[in-house]
Formats: C-alpha cells, structure tokens, sequence
C-alpha cells in the first residue's frame, strides 16, 4: 500500500538510496572487513566509492532518458559504450582514492587489479542498468494498467450516469398535461400538490449523486412521490402499496433504482379499461440477500420475454444491476398465473453507517 502511494519518481529515489546503501554494507562485508584495512582508509574510501557510484548512475540515468527516444538499435549502439566508458571512469576513481588514502601519489595498477577491479565495476553497473530498466518497464506496466483501470472506471460511471438520468419524457409530457387539465378544470388544489411533488421528484433526480446510493427508506419516500405524482392523474383508479421489512430499511440500494420500473408497470401494464389497477411493492430479506418484489394486475407482458429484450425500463435496470453488482445481483421477471406481472430483483445487502430516515 506504501509503495503504491508512491509516485515513480519517488520510487526511483527510494530504490536508488535502498540500493546503493546495500552495496555499501556488501561492499565492507566482503572486502573491507576480509581485507584488514585501517577503518582509516577502509571506511573513507568505502563513502567516496559509494558515493560517486551513487551520483555516476544518476548521470547514466540522464543519459539513458536521452537515448531512449531512438530506435533500439541504436540504443544498443549507445548504452555499451557509455556503460564501459562510465566502468572504467569509476574503477579509476576507486583506484585513486585508495592511493591519496595510503598517502601514495601515484601506483600504477597491475594487470590483475585491472582485471577485477573493472570486473567488479562493470557488473555492478549492468546490475544497476538492468534493474533500472526492468523497474522502469515494470513502473510503464503498472501505469498503463492503472490508466486503463481508470478509464474504465471513468467509463463504467459514465454508463451508470446516464443510465440514472434516463428520465422519460413521456412521463414529463404526461405529468404537465394532468396539471394543465386540472388547472383547467379549476381544480388547483390537486394542480398544486402534483406540481409541488413532481418538483420533488425533478430536484431529487438532478440533485442526488448518480452514483450513490440511498437506504431503502430513501428509495421508499421518493418512490411514494412518485406513485403520488400519478395518482393525481389516476386518481382512484391506482392503488399502490409498499411494504418493507423493518430490518432492512437501513439497507443501501441504488438511487431511483425502482422508478422506471414502476413507470413501465404503469405504461404498459395498466389497462384503458382497467377500473381498478394495483401495484405493490415490498422489501425483504433472503439468503442473506435484499429481495425486492413489484407485482400489478395489469395486462402482464404480451408474451414470456427474455432479459435483455426488454423495454427501456427493465433493461435500465438490468443494466445498472450488472454494472454495480457484478455477477452478484439477478434480475428476473415475467407473468403472473391469474393476471398482471412481477418483477423481482436480488442483491448484496449493504449497510449505511447510519439510516437516512
């Protein structure tokens, strides 16, 4: 989690302070302390080799970045040269120092110091080109899946958005059209109060996080508001009832998730001839999974369908379903034996850290 917190660049730094500090614990281990080297010279020389290794893999880095832009041909052409130049640079530096400690000005290295000595500097140096190149291709890996992860997820929100702001206009048109013909009929009180809950019903869709989600309490009230904002159009012809289970209204579930369902149920399941209509919905517990359940005595589907050959209103919530529970929620629906439909929906229960009442 700590390392993921990290930017690249700080991750370089780390690796590179990490790295360096244990070349220098090995370094004294295997050489220093075997070696019966004065602490004088051992442990002076043991900084300034370290050291300038530290600050010479810093200019390599600023040059690996330059060349990075060519093709990997030349790449190749341009690393060996710099790498054997920079081990031979650094194997000098190592060489010199130990003298100018040992208070010799000038010791020329016989073939057998030249030998290791490079040996030694030059696989250190390849060390720390492969390992900087094996993070910087893993640190590119990690950072393309994370865009990918987000775009996504920017995706997947945008999706939900626009599946949650999905409104019918139908339901709109219808709605004004009742206030109108109520005004006209002078009937203001009822023109008021549908007017004042189909307000409600507009600011709690625009107003409410697309995203978020609501205690079934919640979903209760706003759905209510809705059911009242068509009863002032059917008047007594609509009977809703919605129950809920006492333990599972702090329960979350998708804002507005049941409203375009019961706008479908009223679309296409009441009947013109109809003079009774009745829809009731009700929440429960199953399974350690949130049952909800929408009946009506309407005229049902024309015939048994299939999910996802649905209407806009099943399918936006089919849809919203499986893009917030994946393969954890089911949707399922058909007609009833004596009449009308059901609709029932089962998902992860999900608790508020306090209920919105």
């Amino acid at each position: 989690m700590v390392l993921q917190s990290l930017s690249r660049n700080q991750l370089f730094w780390l690796c590179q302070t990490g790295g360096w500090a244990v070349y220098a614990v090995l370094t004294a281990l295997m050489i220093k302390i075997p070696s019966q080297e004065p602490w004088q010279v051992a442990l002076p020389h043991l900084l300034l080799d370290t050291s300038f290794g530290f600050m010479l893999t810093l200019l390599l880095r600023a040059w690996f970045a330059r060349v990075s832009v060519q093709q990997n041909r030349s790449k190749i052409l341009w690393h060996l040269p710099i790498i054997l130049v920079s081990c031979l640079v650094w194997t000098q530096w190592k060489w010199l120092t130990l003298q100018w400690l040992y208070g010799q000005i000038w010791q020329s290295m016989t073939w057998f110091d030249v030998g290791t000595w490079n040996s030694a500097s030059l696989t250190i140096l390849l060390t720390w080109t492969a390992l900087y190149y094996a993070s910087k291709a893993t640190f590119e890996t990690m950072e393309q899946r994370q865009k990918a992860a987000e775009a996504i997820h920017l995706a997947k929100e945008a999706q939900l958005k626009m599946l949650r702001y999905q409104l019918n206009p139908h339901f709109m048109f219808n709605s004004i059209n009742a206030i109108c013909t109520l005004i006209l009929k002078q009937d203001n009180q009822h023109a008021v109060s549908m007017l004042e809950k189909l307000c409600d019903l507009l600011r709690y869709s625009l107003y409410t996080d697309p995203l978020a989600k609501v205690t079934v309490a919640e979903e209760i009230r706003i759905l209510q508001t809705y059911f009242d904002v068509e009863q002032c159009r059917f008047r007594n012809k609509l009977n809703v009832s919605i129950v809920a289970d006492e333990n599972v209204k702090h329960l979350l579930v998708p804002s507005l998730l049941l409203q375009p369902l019961a706008e479908n149920a009223l679309k296409h399941g009441m009947r013109m001839s109809q003079q009774s209509y009745a829809i009731s919905v009700s929440f429960s517990q199953h399974n350690g999974q949130l049952l909800i359940s929408m009946l009506d005595n309407g005229s049902g589907f024309t015939q048994q369908p299939e999910v996802g050959s649905t209407g806009i209103g099943l399918h936006n919530c089919e849809e919203r379903l499986a893009l917030i529970y994946p393969d954890q929620s089911s949707f399922s629906f058909g007609n009833r034996a004596e009449e009308g439909a059901w609709i029932q929906i089962s998902i992860p229960q999900e608790r508020a850290g306090q209920p919105k009442w």
